[in-house]
């Protein structure tokens, strides 16, 4: 997969896995690496950047008596999650035509 299209696809994940609940960085990794390989190296500059848009943010709280950083969607998070949505919508279709996914293409 391209890898710029890969960048996108992986900031609506982390999007979307923040809208079941606020979460941990490890905990995050395991669900996006189930969808798509991404190295957790690779996912914490995108949580940073993510959290210096507005998109997320972050608290820390103790867990088995160490701090723990956990992520959370912001307002401006969600809508930009709602505006991935609707590209991906797009974007869907058009992969529908090109490879006869669309029952009417």
């Amino acid at each position: 997969m391209d890898a710029q299209m890969k960048k996108g696809l992986l900031d609506a994940c982390v999007l979307h896995i923040l809208t079941k609940g606020d979460t941990y960085g490890y905990k995050l990794t395991r669900e996006i690496t189930e969808l798509m390989d991404v190295s957790e190296s690779s996912l914490y500059p995108v949580l940073r950047r993510l959290e210096t848009q507005g998109y997320l943010e972050t608290y820390s709280a103790e867990h088995s008596g160490r701090l723990r950083r956990y992520y959370r969607i912001t307002a401006s998070g969600a809508t930009r999650l709602a505006e991935y949505k609707n590209g991906l919508a797009e974007l869907k279709r058009i992969i529908d035509f090109i490879t006869g996914g669309d029952a009417n293409g």
